[in-house]
């Protein structure tokens, strides 16, 4: 069984960390049921500095997700 409380715990942490460092800049932001993991794509592209930097800002592991239609993208599995 999900525990969506928890998923929304994390959502809004992960919400809070990229509004600090990067500004309200997330296009999208998902819980993805199949892959077990919150799925995050912000609206512009990050070089590769940017992107280790605000991997070490997050309160959980998360991994580089490659280049969606809009920007950058992250999982993080639960």
């Amino acid at each position: 069984m999900t525990d969506f409380d928890s998923i929304w715990r994390i959502q809004d942490e992960i919400r809070t960390v990229v509004n600090t460092v990067l500004g309200e800049c997330i296009w999208n932001l998902a819980y993805d049921e199949r892959r077990s993991a919150i799925v995050l794509e912000l609206t512009f592209f990050l070089d590769e500095d940017a992107i280790s930097n605000l991997c070490c800002q997050f309160p959980i592991p998360a991994d580089y997700d490659g280049v969606g239609p809009k920007g950058t993208k992250f999982v993080f599995y639960l």
